[in-house]
């Protein structure tokens, strides 16, 4: 057998008798890896004379990118809106929990929050790459509010919406501490001042998106142009469509976006905050731009009863969640009395992929790339993350035809796998 050492000492390791996407199809062809990035075969055989050190039986399974969570405020009990001194191992385990949903990069999300909630919590989120002990914050923090809509706030504390006063940028920077590891802010565009703002943020290198907004289309549009590339969970806090003015719906089949930009969008799917219709119009209007977001909260993954969400207390039901009532007793302040305002979601990102294929009839190979490819894209690092071209990174998954994940992989290393029932 030829050696492999020539080029390096690393073993070379085969996945075999799989249906890999790549190239936005299901190709029956074996997955290599090497040093934790994906292997050209025939490079491997014609340039290196090399062979695999270690075969392994994918069982026929799928074999799809890793998924990338944009949006999640916390799970399993910790919230990334709350600052707390043990807040790391907090997001640790949030990191561990949810490589079982195929999630191998996320961005922790922190929703409206005073100044000093982002001063203490912001410097603790360090960008990192995945490994065995969780998934990888592989672009930063993403900030939704507190530059919202009063009209639009949702599950947003009134009480912490700010406006951008003179000196717009500086006020920003004033009221988060640090941009250094945020990669996405969600803002009203309507609000006076927005555009300086989107301007600045787009030369940092920062995705600014738009959301708890009463913007109307031309406003969306004139964010777009400032730099503006994102959606914040489309149909949700936002003006509902209309006819003859979509508003930031609308932004899905603008004639006025620049030429070259892609405008995306995320969407909740599950089956709570978004009609299996409205799913379906967004993603047949613009399928190139959907990506899929959990907009996960604390009570991800627990049972039934309250919650917090930064600053608020929620009542889950089932798989809604509400602003609860005031129960007096709660160590959360202020306690709202209860609505029936949605406030993030419970759902996993599996489960989202899984109703977003069943909702929309689309292909596995568009489903599995809302939650893989679209947000990689978005935060331009398509390059290493969310595709399984060679070279790119080898954060993959294992899933069977009804699209449930049996097995995670970050750098071509195992990290979870389902436990079989009898072993």
């Amino acid at each position: 057998m030829p050696s492999n050492k020539s080029v390096s000492d690393a073993p070379i390791v085969q996945f075999t008798n799989c249906r890999i996407l790549r190239s936005h199809q299901l190709q029956r062809e074996d997955l290599w890896v090497r040093e934790g990035k994906i292997l050209n075969p025939e490079k491997l055989f014609f340039d290196e004379k090399g062979s695999a050190d270690i075969q392994l039986d994918c069982k026929d399974s799928i074999i799809a990118p890793g998924f990338i969570d944009v949006q999640i405020n916390g799970g399993f009990g910790v919230d990334f809106s709350l600052a707390t001194d043990d807040f790391k191992s907090g997001i640790d385990l949030v990191s561990q929990k949810i490589l079982s949903h195929g999630v191998t990069s996320f961005c922790p999300t922190l929703v409206t929050s005073p100044p000093s909630v982002y001063h203490q919590v912001l410097p603790q989120i360090s960008i990192r790459n995945g490994g065995a002990l969780g998934a990888g914050i592989l672009a930063g923090a993403h900030l939704e509010g507190p530059f919202i809509s009063k009209e639009k706030k949702g599950a947003h504390p009134e009480h912490c919406l700010r406006t951008f006063e003179e000196g717009a940028f500086q006020d920003l920077l004033a009221t988060y501490g640090s941009l250094d590891h945020v990669r996405i802010v969600t803002l009203a565009p309507e609000m006076k001042r927005s555009s300086e703002v989107i301007r600045e943020l787009t030369k940092q290198g920062i995705c600014v998106s738009l959301g708890h907004s009463v913007a109307n289309l031309s406003q969306a549009e004139e964010a777009v142009q400032h730099g503006a590339t994102f959606i914040t969970h489309l149909f949700n806090a936002m003006l509902p469509f209309h006819h003859r003015d979509p508003g930031i719906v609308g932004l899905l089949t603008s004639d006025k976006i620049p030429a070259g930009r892609r405008v995306f969008y995320g969407m909740i799917s599950d089956g709570i905050h978004t009609n299996p219709a409205a799913l379906r119009i967004a993603h047949r209007a613009h399928p190139k731009g959907l990506v899929l977001v959990t907009d996960a909260i604390a009570g991800m993954g627990l049972a039934p009863g309250r919650h917090t969400l930064g600053q608020q207390v929620v009542e889950i039901d089932g798989l809604n969640t509400y602003i609860a009532g005031n129960c007096g007793t709660c160590s959360v302040s202020p306690c709202f009395p209860g609505t029936k305002t949605l406030s993030g979601s419970v759902a996993t990102m599996d489960t989202c992929v899984r109703h977003f294929q069943e909702a929309t009839g689309c292909s596995v190979e568009t489903a599995l790339e809302a939650a893989s490819l679209h947000p990689a894209q978005l935060l331009g690092i398509e390059h290493k993350k969310g595709t399984l071209n060679y070279n790119s990174d080898a954060d993959f998954l294992m899933l069977n035809d009804s699209l449930y994940v049996q097995a995670t992989y970050i750098a071509g290393e195992e990290v979870w796998r389902q436990k079989v029932l009898g072993m």
